[in-house]
């Protein structure tokens, strides 16, 4: 018997894939971070493009440095994803997600809301497993990387 995916398990899996990314993004866990893409996927984010896994694991890498710079060494973010839509056709998916993170910043180290924005993100189906393809953060803290008038998703609902 052979298995056919359902929108409802494809929905489940690519949630679950956009679960793993933020562990591991939280947790500095490179390897993990890198194999949420797939090995030609590309990753748009406030440093810069970087394309290809092993690419994208070594800047997952270097990630934990570069955000001790910006907050602070002693500060832990924890990034939450939320109001997720989803696009199935066959191997291929799109998503719009929207994001935000805590922080230990605030007053007498208690949490304290850091940015938000939303993700962009194209998705393939390879070897069974769902993987990004090309994952765009826009971050609306950062000139050049808002998400502008138009609603994300009616965008996405016109892309063929």
């Amino acid at each position: 018997m052979s298995y056919t995916p359902t929108y409802a398990t494809d929905r489940a899996e690519i949630e679950d894939l956009m679960a793993r990314y933020l562990f591991a993004l939280d947790f500095h866990d490179a390897d993990a971070y890198a194999a949420t893409f797939a090995e030609d996927g590309e990753l748009d984010w406030a440093m810069g493009v970087i394309n290809g896994r092993e690419a994208i694991r070594a800047e997952a890498a270097s990630m934990k440095a570069k955000m001790a710079e910006a907050f602070g060494g002693d500060t832990q973010l924890r990034h939450f994803v939320t109001n997720i839509v989803i696009s199935v056709d066959g191997d291929r998916a799109s998503t719009r997600a929207a994001w935000f993170e805590a922080m230990n910043n605030g007053p007498d180290g208690s949490p304290a809301m850091g940015s938000f924005g939303h993700y962009d993100d194209e998705l393939a189906r390879i070897d069974g497993r769902w993987r990004f393809k090309f994952r765009r953060i826009n971050n609306e803290f950062l000139e050049g990387r808002q998400a502008g008038p138009v609603n994300p998703v009616t965008v996405m609902d016109q892309i063929p």
